[in-house]
């Protein structure tokens, strides 16, 4: 049964229980991972406009794979550009530093997606991040698609399309590059189903196949300019 989320904040359990053999290595590692072992911004003494993301673990045609949204190109912000699901969070998601990041990670990626909230098992929560260029404190949220739904753009005017993503396409050396941005930035990047991703996205999901065990060693010195 789908959450109502007008009818108040729902609870919302984090359980690694019963996850399929192949995910347990990525809830043990977010047991362990810390801020400094993800991003070298840490968060700033006087916080950010917190939010969060869903980080959805799924197994379809190709068996496991990545839920991602491609953001829509007439977007002030972050136009075009692949990243998980998610958004701020709302005051009626609860307290940032408990369950309140869990219900917005999964509100968002319902009113992006479609799916159902009621199929995702969250089994974990990696540290939060900051993103200075936004201000964001970003809270990864973990899940399981144990009961998967059917997906789409939601709002054509902000997701251009919704996409899943095999993890061996992510693990796949030749679909792997360092990024160079125009402002001297360099961050990993992968070039999956005709997407680019980078930033914050492809930075979790590099993070997330070094210490699950699943990175095969790649070029770093490949480089993909952005633009």
């Amino acid at each position: 049964m789908t959450q109502s989320w007008e009818a108040g904040a729902p609870k919302v359990d984090v359980s690694a229980g019963g996850l399929p053999g192949w995910l347990e290595p990525v809830a043990a590692a977010a047991v362990t991972m810390r801020p400094e072992q993800l991003s070298r911004f840490l968060l700033p003494d006087g916080g950010g406009r917190q939010s969060a993301v869903l980080v959805l673990f799924g197994e379809g045609d190709r068996g496991p794979d990545l839920l991602l949204i491609e953001r829509s190109a007439a977007l002030r912000a972050h136009a075009g550009q692949p990243s998980f699901p998610g958004g701020a969070l709302d005051p009626e998601d609860g307290d940032p530093e408990g369950e309140g990041p869990l219900r917005a990670a999964l509100r968002e990626a319902e009113e992006e997606t479609g799916l159902d909230p009621a199929g995702v098992q969250v089994f974990g929560v990696l540290p939060r991040l900051y993103i200075p260029v936004s201000g964001f404190v970003v809270t990864p949220v973990l899940g399981w698609w144990r009961e998967p739904s059917p997906v789409r753009a939601v709002d054509p005017a902000e997701t251009a399309r919704v996409f899943r993503v095999p993890v061996t396409d992510l693990t796949d050396p030749a679909n792997r590059a360092t990024l160079v941005h125009p402002s001297g930035f360099r961050g990993s990047a992968f070039l999956v189903q005709g997407a680019l991703v980078w930033g914050f996205t492809a930075g979790i999901i590099d993070k997330l196949l070094h210490y699950a065990g699943w990175e095969r060693p790649w070029d770093r010195d490949r480089t993909v300019p952005l633009g």
